[in-house]
């Protein structure tokens, strides 16, 4: 255990002090701040008006706006938007409101508005990455005039239905073709995929660089496979939790400054088992498939022929659940979604993306993790022995079939 510690260590401060890690990790999270914070400086201390007129309001509040109505339709303003939507008699002295910050935009309605639909809006400049603004009061304004002021007929036109299914079963779970209630299961599968495969991916480059150097054989003399191995997987995992942590805080506080927030329809609310249950399938996951790759990287090295077949391969079971996110969303305890989430290499994400679109059965998450427990230890195990086949391979042309083999019977080459 003192050996694997040492390992760790060593990879733990190894891949935090490579300046392509910290570059990614910090510099990467800066440029997008500065994309998204820098423009409006600029914008607001090139202005020559004060900081009172010139700063924008939060998104989640109304800003001023006016209109000038050539069409002459605009009999009457919802009595919610009056003052938020100002008339003016022309365009002259509504871009007078706006140059004196009276008003932060103002839309023109052509004279022929009803026979095209074309609608002019005026704003000092495109704010934030929608030029659009709160044009949807301005909608709402020209849709209920057009239908001779009924508000509660403008409001069936704007949403003509609202749809209640009812299913003849006990099992409740979110309509999954509605907003979050299909991107929360599938966001869950893609971040897990995408954080698994980054972090494996680490473990295979460091590997197939030691094998390259042949730092590998010679830690073998001293250290056993699996020390080695066990070392590297829990420094990695380290590493890469940690540089998913630092975007995720910097992604929140971006949004923070930018008068935003991440909560959830209270019917949509994130589960704190769903979230511990995350965290399990992750770590599982991450052993199972960083052991492949980190195999896969002590026979081949960095960058040799063949070897990004058997990259595929090895990624592979991770990507099918991807190809039927609908099934698993539409029927989340079905035969195949029950299947895809039993199997040990589909498991981390067909699990989490059937848990979040419904109820799954108490005891398929702990058989799923067990599972997978009981795979990784077997890799691990087949990949600690492939370690020392690679000494004797280290000359020997790289095929996936070869790769496949070594995993079942790792003496089979010697």
């Amino acid at each position: 255990m003192n050996k694997t510690w040492l390992v760790m260590r060593n990879e733990l401060v190894f891949q935090v002090t490579r300046r392509s890690w910290l570059l990614l990790t910090f510099g990467l999270p800066l440029i997008v701040a500065l994309l998204l914070l820098v423009p409006p400086l600029l914008r607001g201390g090139s202005s020559g008006s004060s900081s009172e007129t010139t700063s924008s309001p939060s998104p989640t509040e109304l800003v001023v706006e006016g209109y000038v109505d050539h069409s002459g339709l605009v009999k009457m303003v919802p009595e919610d938007l009056h003052s938020y939507l100002l008339p003016y008699a022309d365009e002259a002295s509504a871009r007078v409101a706006l140059q004196e910050g009276t008003i932060a935009a103002y839309y023109v309605v052509p004279q022929d508005y009803v026979q095209d639909g074309k609608l002019i809006r005026i704003a000092p400049d495109f704010a934030g990455f929608s030029p659009e603004g709160q044009s949807w009061a301005m909608r709402w304004v020209l849709l209920v005039n057009l239908l001779d002021g009924d508000i509660q007929l403008a409001q069936r036109v704007s949403a003509p239905m609202y749809l209640y299914v009812i299913a003849l079963t006990d099992e409740t779970r979110p309509e999954v073709g509605l907003g979050w209630a299909y991107w929360i299961p599938y966001a869950t599968g893609m971040i897990l995929y995408v954080v698994i495969i980054l972090n494996s991916s680490l473990l295979r480059s460091s590997v197939g660089g030691e094998k390259k150097n042949r730092v590998l054989e010679i830690l073998m003399v001293s250290l056993h496979p699996r020390q080695i191995l066990s070392g590297k997987i829990i420094a990695l995992a380290i590493v890469g939790l940690l540089q998913t942590v630092i975007w995720a805080i910097t992604g929140y506080l971006l949004l923070r400054l930018g008068g935003k927030s991440m909560s959830l329809p209270a019917g949509l609310q994130v589960p704190f088992s769903h979230v511990i249950w995350t965290a399990i399938f992750f770590l599982l996951g991450y052993a199972i498939y960083a052991s492949l790759l980190a195999g896969l990287g002590a026979l081949t090295g960095p960058n040799v022929p063949g070897s990004s077949s058997a990259d595929f391969v090895v990624v592979w079971p991770l990507v099918i659940p991807m190809f039927f996110t609908s099934f698993l969303l539409q029927a989340p305890n079905g035969a195949l979604a029950t299947i895809l989430s039993l199997f040990p290499l589909t498991a981390p994400v067909s699990m989490l993306t059937r848990m979040g679109a419904g109820t799954v059965p108490w005891w398929q998450p702990p058989l799923a993790a067990v599972l997978m427990a009981l795979t990784a230890m077997l890799v691990l195990r087949a990949v600690a022995g492939l370690f020392r086949a690679q000494v004797l391979l280290s000359g020997k042309t790289f095929t996936t079939r070869n790769f496949l083999r070594l995993l079942v019977n790792p003496a089979a080459e010697a």
